[in-house]
């Protein structure tokens, strides 16, 4: 009779694999986790941080603002966040510094760390630094990252992003998520098309007010529009084309951004670079709604082309995606956004990196399908 044998390197690998974690999360200082409004990347922070705790790991976050997250350990930085500097060096910073002190002492298996300056301590400690590619991965944005060469592992939010920059010292791809439960499923719509988003010409809120005129459709366009080149931008290409079919509403907090969401026929998206990753296209799919897009950056990663949205190449394709978007069966955009966007998804395959460089496994894998990562390069 033969027994299967187990190594005591394979059973320390797999008790390692079920013991929790001790992460260290550092937060950009400009907004709140959550955030009341905008600020994209503090509402993925706490969102990773709420599901890794669910997971039952420990979370030593360093953030600004007041405590409204699961995370096990805080420690603030500014009681109120510096919103209004939103850009300046100082407070970047002052965070760095902060997280600096506090995870030295912090006893943490990984550090993830999600600021601009913060990265640049990663090359002094011992534990393995995860950042998240959140913007641009090109241009100086791109570079800083390039000279922090192997002292931090990037996560990629898109496929798309990472293709953008292959010198980066890429470790995986993993979309960004949403609490799906969060947001108002409904079949039945009402007679508008929505636009949402920051005004500037890479968002271009006038394509789609013409592209929502041309469909015959009435368009609500909300979202932020608080400084100067927002103004500038609004005042030149916008506001010219309001009208009784195309309204501003102001910038949507949480509340009128999930009523808006759940009552518009389509979402019409025409991107004008290659961004990174829309999370209004993972809200919009978790009401049901559609998303009318152009094909640029992670647009067909997120969007299932014919099923939870359309996705054209040109311009001039847009009026026609839209009258044809409510032909659609909004149950396939929730049940898409439930099953790939979902906080509990982006926080599983964040441990996966986490136990890979813990582990001392590393190799880049794509984290955005199912349980199997597939290895893409070594």
């Amino acid at each position: 009779m033969s027994e299967l044998m187990v190594s005591d390197e394979s059973k320390t690998t797999a008790e390692a694999r079920r013991s929790p974690l001790r992460i260290g999360m550092v937060a950009p200082p400009w907004f709140a986790l959550p955030p009341r409004g905008y600020g994209g990347t503090e509402a993925v922070v706490a969102s990773l941080v709420d599901g890794l705790v669910d997971r039952g790991h420990e979370v030593v976050l360093v953030a600004s603002g007041p405590h409204r997250t699961k995370a096990t350990e805080y420690h603030r930085v500014y009681d109120v966040p510096p919103t209004e500097r939103l850009g300046e060096p100082v407070p970047e910073v002052v965070t760095a510094a902060e997280a600096a002190r506090v995870l030295a002492e912090a006893d943490v298996d990984l550090v993830h760390d999600h600021t601009l300056a913060g990265p640049l301590l990663a090359r002094g400690r011992r534990q393995p630094t995860v950042v998240t590619a959140h913007g641009p991965v090109v241009g100086e944005d791109g570079l800083s990252l390039e000279k922090l060469g192997s002292s931090v592992d990037v996560v990629a939010i898109s496929d798309a992003q990472r293709r953008l920059n292959p010198n980066l010292n890429w470790v995986g791809t993993v979309h960004n998520a949403i609490d799906v439960s969060s947001f108002p499923y409904r079949a039945a719509k009402d007679d508008y098309v929505l636009w949402l988003g920051r005004f500037s010409p890479q968002k271009a809120p006038d394509l789609a007010i013409e592209a929502a005129r041309a469909a015959g459709r009435r368009i609500i366009l909300a979202g932020k529009l608080n400084e100067a080149p927002e103004r500038r931008y609004y005042e030149e290409r916008v506001a010219p084309l309001l009208g009784p079919d195309a309204e501003y509403v102001g910038e949507a907090d949480a509340s009128l951004k999930r009523e808006l969401l759940s009552g518009a026929q389509a979402l019409v998206f025409p991107i004008q670079w290659e961004e990174p990753f829309g999370m209004v296209m993972i809200e919009a799919m978790a009401c049901g709604t559609p998303v009318v897009a152009l094909r640029r950056g992670s647009v067909p990663e997120v969007v299932a082309d014919g099923v939870t949205g359309l996705i054209v190449d040109d311009e001039a394709q847009l009026p026609d995606a839209i009258a044809r978007a409510q032909e659609l069966d909004p149950t396939d955009s929730r049940r898409r956004a439930a099953a790939d966007f979902d906080i509990p998804v982006m926080a599983e395959r964040y441990e996966r990196v986490y136990r890979m460089l813990v582990e001392g496994t590393r190799s880049i894998r794509d984290l955005t399908g199912d349980d199997a990562a597939v290895e893409i390069a070594a």
